[in-house]
């Protein structure tokens, strides 16, 4: 069984694009499968655009990422796109990674995420497992964690293993970061920042 995983950090943001806002949270994504002993390139900054987004995703794959994250974008504002520019791009969703991350947020204390979209799912041909969730930095981290928990387990699976190994138990902490219960906006609306990120 191959146990390594190669991956790619991608964050969604009009913002931190122009220059006008430093990406806090595509540092925290790589930092967190850093921890867990998963390196990641990036992050690649891209703007909250359908065209510039897929490019990102496909230029990872490309690369040889077999895990690709993408953080922001995944609200309801006008410009949270992420979602549908993934969408699109996959073979197959996966529910259970969806809920997995609105459930992590709402343990936090945050109402807020129930409004995230996040989408999650695998692209057969590339043998990869892609996983949009929030963009605050908490967000950013829980999208990572769930991800390391069960990168290694879904790539063996893709790649047909015969031997894919139990998993161990998926962390229940969840993450601490402050995150007001106020309805959030992505790190790309130009509103004022509420302080919790989809």
């Amino acid at each position: 069984m191959h146990n390594e995983v190669n991956a790619a950090v991608i964050t969604v943001s009009d913002r931190s694009a122009r220059g006008e806002r430093a990406d806090a949270s595509g540092p925290a994504m790589v930092a967190t499968l850093a921890a867990r002993g998963i390196h990641a390139t990036g992050p690649v900054v891209v703007p909250d655009a359908v065209d510039a987004i897929q490019a990102a995703v496909r230029q990872a794959l490309a690369a040889g990422a077999q895990l690709v994250l993408l953080t922001g974008g995944t609200g309801i504002a006008p410009r949270d796109v992420t979602g549908a520019a993934l969408a699109p791009l996959l073979d197959e969703r996966i529910p259970g990674i969806e809920e997995a991350l609105r459930a992590r947020g709402l343990a936090t204390g945050a109402p807020g995420a129930m409004l995230s979209r996040p989408v999650a799912g695998i692209i057969r041909d590339a043998r990869a497992l892609c996983i949009a969730g929030p963009g605050s930095r908490g967000g950013a981290r829980d999208t990572a964690e769930i991800a390391a928990d069960i990168a290694a387990h879904a790539l063996a699976q893709l790649r047909g293993d015969g031997e894919s190994g139990h998993q161990p138990p998926i962390a229940t902490t969840p993450n601490t970061d402050a995150r007001p219960s106020a309805t959030p906006h992505d790190a790309t609306t130009t509103t004022p920042n509420s302080g919790h990120e989809l």
